[in-house]
């Protein structure tokens, strides 16, 4: 009778919201494109690329320029920027075309994730599979709406008024970027059914939610160095300058200006922040070891092992000033962290 028990299956009445691995596998895909938005949106700021279309039209943005007279309005209307002016006086059409493949590459893929989201949304809502997740579901369409107007917000930050993007404004578009992240990776692990017995972390279920904080406010950190150029400005490590702390640092009033505007404030909030981001993961991928068992296990070693790669990419891109591949390994190393820290979130949960 207790062999019986044991082996019979939970029916669909016990939980809720219901499983459904299609809308699992769907709410997948699109986490795996907001992760490419990430990166493709990296590579924009950090080839600097991300002023170089100065319109927000729908049109303009499904089709890319065609013909030379297409080119030349749209490299005048970029040479009206102080970007330009200033920084990029002189710049080749070629030149310029080089900076606007990849902005339009961004806005573009945002439209496609749109489609990706749009069109299953609507099948399985007219299907009765949202069922139990139809409001998460509205309020990730809600963020990817707003993130568009983000998008612009920030964009509009650096057209005409400063060089470059606001760094506050591009935290928050990257912020609200890996929010979209954590919630179509919960609500698909979730769809996909979380193990009920034989799964445990080992280590305290708040743990791993802290975790996803800490590694939150470190990747603010580094966006807002990010948009302040402040990667190549110390390529010394451990110390920073020749310095263990700074003497420039914190120089500035008022005080927020040095997180977004100093650039060794910004190194050594970032780097310490950092050690202790990847001390706590180590400490969490440690308990899963010894204590941690099934899925949840394996997700917690994960987190620790994130980490390490994480902390050794951080020191390689100081090291060689911050190149672009290096950059933007050290970007995808970090959205890793933040989705294996969900995921063992997500399983101790459950």
């Amino acid at each position: 009778m207790g062999s019986t028990e044991g082996t019979t299956s939970v029916s669909a009445e016990d939980i809720w919201p219901p499983r459904d691995r299609w809308v699992g596998a769907w709410l997948l895909v699109v986490a795996a494109f907001v992760v490419a938005m990430i990166l493709v949106g990296g590579a924009t700021r950090l080839t600097d690329s991300g002023l170089s279309i100065t319109e927000w039209d729908l049109a303009k943005g499904l089709v890319p320029p065609l013909s030379d007279a297409r080119w030349v309005e749209e490299f005048q209307l970029y040479q009206r920027t102080m970007e330009y002016q200033t920084q990029n006086f002189g710049m080749t059409l070629s030149e310029f075309k080089q900076i606007y493949w990849w902005e339009w590459g961004h806005r573009f893929l945002g439209k496609v994730i749109g489609v990706v989201f749009a069109l299953p949304a609507l099948f399985f809502l007219v299907t009765g599979r949202l069922r139990g997740r139809f409001r998460v579901t509205g309020l990730l369409f809600l963020l990817g709406a707003t993130q568009g107007a983000i998008g612009w917000w920030m964009v509009t930050s650096g057209l005409f008024d400063r060089l470059d993007v606001s760094p506050f404004r591009l935290a928050i578009h990257l912020g609200m970027a890996l929010l979209i992240l954590a919630l179509s990776l919960w609500v698909a692990i979730g769809a996909f059914g979380t193990p009920r017995e034989g799964s445990k972390l080992g280590a305290p279920r708040w743990a791993a939610i802290l975790l996803m904080v800490c590694v939150f406010v470190q990747a603010m950190f580094g966006a807002l160095m990010a948009g302040a150029d402040g990667g190549p400005a110390y390529a010394d490590w451990p110390q920073i300058g020749g310095e263990w702390i700074p003497s420039s640092a914190f120089g500035l009033e008022p005080l927020w200006h040095n997180f977004t505007e100093d650039h060794a404030t910004q190194h050594l909030v970032h780097r310490t922040f950092g050690y202790v981001v990847a001390l706590f993961a180590l400490v969490i991928g440690g308990l899963a070891l010894a204590r941690g068992q099934g899925v949840a296990r394996i997700a917690g070693a994960t987190v620790g092992g994130v980490a390490l790669v994480q902390v050794l990419l951080g020191v390689l891109t100081v090291l060689a000033a911050s190149p672009l591949s290096l950059s933007l390994m050290h970007q995808a190393g970090g959205v890793a962290l933040w989705a294996a820290a969900l995921v063992s979130a997500r399983l101790a949960w459950r």
